[in-house]
Formats: C-alpha cells, sequence, structure tokens
C-alpha cells in the first residue's frame, strides 16, 4: 500500500479517511506516528490552515500529505466558530466546552442555521506548486440538547431536518457518504482519479 501522511492527531478523522481511501490503496498513517507535532493554523480560511499543514507533514516525513480543516460555521454568529471551531473555548480543546458556549451564544435566537465545511489539501511533495484542493459543506441547523453517540465535534447538536436526526446519530457509512468531509473526499478522489501518478 502506498503511505499517505494524515496532517492530524484527530482518530475519528482518521478513521474516516482510513475507511474513505482504503479504495485506493493507500494507507493512512497520523502524523503522530512520525513524531510531528501539530503546525501552526494562523490564518483566518480553511483552505490556507489546510495548506499550511500539509506541507509541515510532508516537510517532517518525507511523504504526500493530506490536511483538511474543518470546522462549523453558524449563520447567527457571522460564521463562527469558523477556523477556531476546534479551540471555541480555548485551550486544552474540549469539545463539550465548545458545544456549551456555541448553545450559550444562540439563546434567544431563532436563526440556528448552519453547516459544516470541510477544505483538503492533499500535497504530493512539501514545495509542491499544484496542491490538490477539494472543498464541501453540509447543511443543518444547531439544537440545545445533545442527540447520539456517534461522531464527534458539534455532532450531537448538528441537526438535519431532511434526515430528522442530527450527525451524531447517522451510522458511521452514512455519515462518511454524506457529511462535508465525504463530499470533499468525493472531489478529491475525482482528482485524484485525474491525477493518476498519485494513485499508483
Amino acid at each position: 500500500m502506498k503511505q499517505l501522511v494524515l496532517a492530524s492527531g484527530n482518530p475519528g478523522k482518521l478513521r474516516e479517511f482510513g475507511a474513505l481511501l482504503a479504495q485506493f490503496d493507500f494507507e493512512v498513517l497520523p502524523q503522530s506516528a512520525f513524531n510531528v507535532s501539530e503546525a501552526d493554523e494562523p490564518h483566518c480560511t480553511f483552505v490556507e490552515n489546510a495548506l499550511a499543514k500539509a506541507r509541515h507533514a510532508s516537510l517532517l516525513t518525507g511523504l504526500p500529505a493530506l490536511a483538511d480543516d474543518s470546522g462549523i460555521c453558524v449563520d447567527a454568529l457571522n460564521g463562527a466558530p469558523g477556523v477556531l471551531s476546534a479551540r471555541f473555548s480555548g485551550e486544552p480543546k474540549s469539545d463539550a466546552r465548545n458545544n456549551q458556549r456555541l448553545i450559550e451564544l444562540l439563546q434567544g435566537n431563532d436563526n440556528r442555521r448552519a453547516h459544516y465545511v470541510a477544505v483538503l489539501v492533499l500535497v504530493r511533495h512539501a514545495n509542491d506548486p499544484q496542491p490538490l484542493i477539494a472543498q464541501g459543506e453540509w447543511h443543518g441547523e444547531i439544537v440545545d440538547a445533545p442527540q447520539g453517540e456517534n461522531g464527534f465535534g458539534y455532532d450531537p447538536y448538528f441537526y438535519l431536518p431532511t434526515l430528522r436526526m442530527t450527525a451524531a446519530q447517522l451510522p458511521a457509512a452514512e455519515k462518511n457518504r454524506i457529511s462535508h468531509r465525504g463530499k470533499a473526499l468525493s472531489e478529491l478522489i475525482a482528482q485524484l482519479q485525474m491525477h493518476d501518478s498519485l494513485i499508483k
């Protein structure tokens, strides 16, 4: 199998990417397996942060690297938490505290529209002049009470009206298919197929 380093230590993301890329004979390894520290994410856009993370992981491992920068954008909060989704309540990172802060900020607000965003960047090497970039969005609403045990992050509070359940209530295979990350990965896979030198 071809080794690909994932510029993340998030076990949820590793499971999702590993399952989705297995069909292309990629062995997805976390950057922690190479003792790579997390890259700085100083940018205000998902794409810039994802690119910085991918180049950092590739530089320190010598392998092709895949990075994602993802988060949730809430209409009533002018797109926040956005790129700060993982650290919305400060350090250390905490899903529970992030969700608590989000619900507190939305109290009394009838506009609960939100969408997840995922931007994926794949670099063949650290100085790749033409990285592959893919983006996906997943639209829903924020609810006050958590529902479901699957997923991670804001999933228990991210309600999908058409399915009448939260992202955390979806089976993993279904989530992989319809989520922001699943959509972005489908787009990335289409690009990989066009650039067949990456998947041989």
